[in-house]
């Protein structure tokens, strides 16, 4: 069902350019075939609709074929992190109950009891066209948990379509058009390059990954590619305007950026929208669970460096609804995620009242615009990614000889927050091996970037944590 526009440009243009990354370029009837091939090697497996399979590889072409065949076969894609730690990579297998795993050469060590298919040495053969419903699943994607286990956010056929479809019609996007690609396929803007970029015959480009660390010739490749649009993180964008010398590198093909994941800090996009005067930018926002429920087309003459930027309108046929007691922003819409994906099964989502409580505080302008305030939570946006503080301390708890530990954000400019730590150890245990200990089980971006050793946690006359003397001891350190 997902992959029916998709499906409908190969039969309509099978010839059209869909995929180029670096040197390699790949037709939309080139890339449905080798789709259909990893389809019917799943299926010479006895795959059955509805079970999942991992996806443990980077970004790329090679990548949106083993998920398209995925879709194909009728089953439910479980991305992978591939810098995440054996652990957590383990733990996802497990916990999605994932029944074949593909990747590149030999299985890794940590994986056990699992099937694991090198999408370059696969059996040819014959593939049997699946029947999908729209509330089938289509993909779990791991976000951090606040239960100190990352949680599987389950999206449905609909429910991803109801985004592609809203967004590729907001972009007005159209066949041929070379559109950039940056994002992770465990990260939910990835559901706009697949499905909305390749149901409306765009070519996607993959931007090479050492460009997102020198801005100048990340602009510089934009300009040689004629890249016509790219939806990315405010981090990426806020470096291409301080860095990227665009004064000297016009984007002359550049129609739209879109960022989400975090807050864009009114500075940067206020030089951003000045470099790029003839480029629409949008500001989508919503938790995985969502994907997008709000979008705010930017209004250069709204811009004020000193002033937040609005979060702005409903999204993809979202309703939202503002809690009157705390703010809480609730949703609910065909985008929605059918729940959370957990020992087998789904759990619910939803309140009694049927919306999602997404836990960010909001409010609205006198021009009717939602605007954000932040978590109700302790959850924190790093560098685009959702972190749970929780997950973290969980992961400490587990080391003998930490007495305690409390992780709370730091404001970064350039990466919306950073965890930090305020950790009491037992004597004899080393502030190395905790670090190493960390580093062996979470991902780069939940390292803490701040450590503060204590001999005991501050703690209200209650017994509960005191996050004010939390707070100043990070500040003072």
């Amino acid at each position: 069902m997902l992959l029916e526009p998709f499906m409908r440009q190969c039969r309509c243009r099978p010839e059209a350019p869909a995929l180029r990354e670096n040197g390699l370029r790949l037709s939309y009837g080139e890339l449905l075939a080798r789709s259909q091939f990893i389809a019917a090697a799943l299926q010479g497996l006895g795959f059955m609709p509805g079970q999942r399979v991992a996806i443990h590889l980077d970004r790329g072409v090679q990548a949106v074929a083993a998920v398209f065949g995925v879709l194909l076969a009728g089953g439910c894609y479980v991305p992978l992190d591939l810098k995440n730690p054996p652990a957590r990579l383990a733990f996802i297998i497990k916990d999605a109950e994932v029944s074949t795993v593909l990747g590149l050469g030999a299985d890794p060590d940590w994986l056990e009891g699992v099937a694991w298919l090198d999408v370059e040495r696969l059996p040819s053969k014959e593939f049997a066209t699946v029947e999908v419903r729209s509330t089938d699943l289509a993909v779990i994607l791991y976000t951090s948990g606040s239960t100190g286990c990352p949680k599987g956010v389950a999206l449905s056929h609909g429910a991803v379509a109801a985004f592609a479809e809203w967004a590729a019609d907001l972009l007005g996007l159209a066949g041929g058009e070379p559109i950039a690609s940056s994002a992770p396929f465990f990260f939910d803007l990835s559901t706009f390059d697949l499905y909305s970029v390749l149901g409306r015959g765009a070519c996607l480009h993959f931007v090479p990954s050492g460009l997102t660390l020198s801005p100048s010739r990340l602009s510089a490749w934009l300009q040689e590619q004629a890249i016509a649009g790219w939806y990315t993180v405010p981090t990426l964008l806020a470096f291409l305007a301080y860095k990227g010398n665009l004064a000297q590198t016009p984007l002359a093909d550049l129609r739209f950026l879109i960022f989400a994941g975090e807050v864009f800090p009114s500075p940067a996009l206020v030089d951003l929208a000045e470099s790029l005067s003839a480029t629409r930018l949008y500001n989508f926002f919503g938790p995985t669970e969502t994907n997008v429920c709000c979008h705010w087309p930017v209004d250069r003459q709204c811009l004020d460096p000193s002033q937040a930027i609005p979060i702005g309108w409903p999204a993809a046929g979202c309703e939202l609804h503002v809690h009157e007691e705390n703010g809480e922003l609730w949703v609910r819409g065909p985008g929605l995620a059918s729940g959370y994906w957990s020992g087998g099964r789904l759990q619910e989502i939803l309140n009694r009242e049927g919306w999602y409580p997404t836990g960010d505080r909001v409010s609205r302008n006198e021009r009717g615009e939602y605007l954000f305030h932040g978590r109700l939570g302790r959850m924190l946006k790093c560098s685009g990614y959702r972190v749970e503080p929780a997950e973290i301390e969980a992961a400490l708890h587990a080391l003998p000889g930490v007495k305690g530990c409390v992780v709370v954000g730091l404001n970064d400019p350039t990466a919306g927050q950073r965890p930090a730590l305020v950790l009491a150890l037992e004597p004899g245990l080393d502030l190395g091996e905790v670090r190493q200990f960390l580093q062996r089980r979470l991902p780069a971006y939940m390292q803490p970037c701040r450590w503060q050793l204590v001999e005991e946690l501050p703690r209200l006359p209650n017994g509960k944590t005191d996050y004010q003397a939390i707070n100043s001891l990070l500040e003072v350190s």
